[in-house]
């Protein structure tokens, strides 16, 4: 069943079918709309209690109830300057060494850090020897992403690509998968050096955005794109750890990427498979620079 479920992604029309579904998730049904979302809290087990809006009739469509906001406070962020916060709700699927270039997908399985940041090998060097993590977010989960740590934002790429499912059954099966389904890296000077925050595209996933930038796809494209942004003056873009910067319509993958010798270790129980809350502990930082 397995190896069917993995045959059939190669075979679908991923980007057709992720933009009509898109569509549908945009529209506002009235009844119909409530009676989804309704029926997708049951099916997921999804706590509306920390929801902002916590009725399904709240929302006029699907999309604003995926990206739904939660209460203040709900996830405390953590302040101890000498930790970054978790960016995101999920689940860990990797995370560890960058080594030689290569990052862990799955057992069996890596990928270059050049590949999944679109081919720049000089952007790419800036991450060599240093750390990763990559945190899946199910369908269940708050897709709002966060900073885990003070920052400005420097480049922003697009990088076109598949559209295969990003669940751990994909990961396990998939080569390459993170660094071949479309994509949209962000990458921010910090106090730390560089940090790339990688968020990647799936299956039914409508829509990447970024605070900055709205909606970066769709549209889909067959080339890469590059935007540099000024890191100085009245123009820069910063970003304070805990903001949120962007947000996916339907779940996906966030792939963190850190400098050598930026973080000193993860935080107690950040290992593959552990739950993330946005805002807990996420790394330790690798000196006493305080974010």
């Amino acid at each position: 069943m397995d190896k069917l479920k993995i045959a059939l992604q190669y075979l679908l029309p991923k980007h057709l079918l992720s933009r009509v579904v898109g569509k549908l998730a945009a529209a506002e049904a009235g009844a119909l709309t409530t009676n989804a979302i309704r029926w997708f809290i049951k099916h997921y087990g999804i706590n509306m209690a920390e929801a902002q809006l916590p009725e399904a009739a709240d929302y006029r469509s699907f999309n604003a109830f995926f990206t739904r906001a939660l209460k203040a406070g709900v996830r405390p962020l953590c302040n101890d300057p000498l930790y970054l916060a978790h960016p995101v709700d999920g689940t860990v699927s990797q995370c560890g060494a960058i080594v030689n270039g290569r990052i862990i997908q799955a057992k069996g399985h890596d990928y270059s850090a050049l590949a999944l940041l679109g081919g720049e090998e000089a952007l790419a060097a800036r991450f060599d020897g240093g750390d990763f993590a990559t945190i899946y977010l199910a369908p269940k989960d708050y897709h709002r992403i966060h900073m885990p740590i003070d920052g400005v934002l420097s480049k922003m790429i697009y990088v076109p690509g598949e559209l295969f499912s990003v669940n751990p059954l994909t990961a396990r099966h998939v080569p390459g998968l993170f660094a071949r389904n479309e994509r949209v890296v962000a990458i921010f000077e910090t106090s730390i050096g560089p940090m790339a925050m990688v968020l990647v595209g799936a299956t039914i996933v409508a829509s990447i955005e970024t605070v900055w930038a709205g909606t970066v796809t769709p549209p889909t494209g067959d080339k890469v794109f590059t935007w540099d942004y000024d890191t100085q003056g009245d123009n820069a873009i910063t970003l304070r750890k805990g903001e949120e910067m962007g947000r996916f319509k339907l779940g996906s993958t966030v792939v963190l990427l850190f400098a050598k010798d930026a973080l000193a270790e993860f935080a107690e129980g950040v290992e593959a498979e552990a739950v993330t809350r946005m805002g807990a502990a996420f790394a330790k930082i690798a000196d006493s620079t305080e974010i």
